[in-house]
């Protein structure tokens, strides 16, 4: 797989996947972080050939398949907090997901195997190499998946424009997350697997959001939540 852009290499050299080979324009290889790497210098056209998108900021490399995580070892930790999303299939969507899940501290993020999007080097992109750090599993059956996360002890919420306000639950423990398509949102079989559905308030004339802008919205507003009651300890970003 050919990752682009910086802070998708950036992080795949900090991450778990072996990089093979690198190039960068002139200008970015001289950047630190690319400091005792072997890289191959090339102009803007090779490496938007490489890449496959003029998006490279100059940057790209060769690195090893995707290594997916198990779906049960997301569940673990007693306040594991995982995001599922039910059959989104735009790459950038699961990327700042991802995105968001990872800066969130989330134990990981499930997809089905079919019919979703996969971490391809887009979903990297806009990511902006999240996906090296966070798990991302995938699985057979996403509603046959949440029923095993109930077993587990988790509490699953669905968001749905007809759920109680998201606000309500006490998030407490193990969580699960579920986001649906922005066209058809939760599949009935999805939607019936979980234990409540939960609803941001939306006061606009715009009927619905970009999956990524609801998953930023709940994930931060439960994450608040379980700081507020202390089931779990914060952790902030130091300044840039």
């Amino acid at each position: 797989m050919i990752v682009y852009g910086r802070n998708p290499v950036r992080e795949a050299l900090r991450g778990r996947r072996a990089v093979r080979r690198a190039w960068a324009s002139r200008s970015a290889a001289r950047e630190p972080w690319l400091r005792g790497v072997a890289v191959e210098v090339a102009d803007d056209a090779e490496l938007t050939e490489r890449c496959g998108s003029p998006d490279h900021q100059g940057v790209c490399a060769e690195v090893d398949p995707y290594p997916y995580a198990d779906a049960g070892s997301l569940l673990e930790r007693d306040d594991a907090f995982v995001v599922c999303l039910d059959q989104v299939t735009d790459p950038r969507n699961l990327g700042a997901v991802c995105r968001v899940a990872e800066c969130a501290g989330l134990s990981g993020v499930v997809i089905p195997e079919r019919r979703s999007a996969e971490i391809t080097p887009a979903a990297c992109k806009a990511s902006a190499g999240a996906v090296e750090h966070l798990p991302v599993a995938r699985v057979r059956n996403l509603a046959d998946w949440l029923a095993e996360a109930k077993e587990a002890g988790a509490w699953v919420y669905g968001a749905d424009a007809a759920g109680i306000p998201y606000t309500q639950p006490d998030y407490g423990g193990k969580v699960v997350l579920v986001l649906g398509s922005e066209g058809r949102g939760l599949r009935r079989r999805v939607r019936e697997a979980c234990d409540e559905l939960v609803a941001l308030p939306m006061r606009g004339k715009v009927a619905s959001l970009n999956v990524s802008s609801a998953a930023a919205a709940l994930v931060y507003g439960i994450l608040q939540s379980r700081l507020d009651k202390g089931s779990i300890t914060p952790r902030y970003c130091r300044p840039p």
